[in-house]
């Protein structure tokens, strides 16, 4: 069964993330709000793909952003050439580059922190999603 999922998260400022993240991740708006219930947010994707992103603002009751260090979202790009240009996009998008508090993300990979201290790993590895008991 196919379920697709979003993760949200409250932002500071929801213009410089839909920015931030449309440039360095290479998103596409798929989908945004205005004023619902007090919320303005926008939804971040790839036509087609399973997941998106959402941030959202909330002008009544402003929620302000709490990310750890282990709240990661994960991107994998199994070519070098891919992976270089998109880590260079996060640096050129405003992301800053930060050490990984867990040093598996480190041996093939970089870790990104937005404005709000949400982290972002650039993975240089295929994705295989094989289980323990295969």
């Amino acid at each position: 069964m196919f379920t697709h999922f979003r993760i949200a998260r409250p932002v500071s400022d929801l213009s410089r993330s839909d920015a931030m993240y449309q440039a360095g991740l290479g998103l596409a708006r798929v989908g945004h709000f205005d004023d619902h219930d007090g919320f303005d947010g926008v939804m971040l994707g790839l036509p087609g793909a399973g997941y998106h992103l959402e941030f959202t603002y909330c002008r009544t009751h402003p929620v302000a952003p709490a990310p750890t260090p282990e709240d990661l979202l994960v991107f994998y790009f199994p070519s070098r050439d891919a992976w270089e240009s998109r880590c260079q996009a996060m640096l050129d998008a405003g992301f800053k580059r930060v050490s990984s508090l867990n040093p598996y993300w480190e041996q093939d990979g970089r870790t990104f922190e937005d404005h709000d201290g949400y982290r972002v790993v650039i993975q240089c590895a295929e994705w295989t999603n094989v289980s323990e008991s295969d």
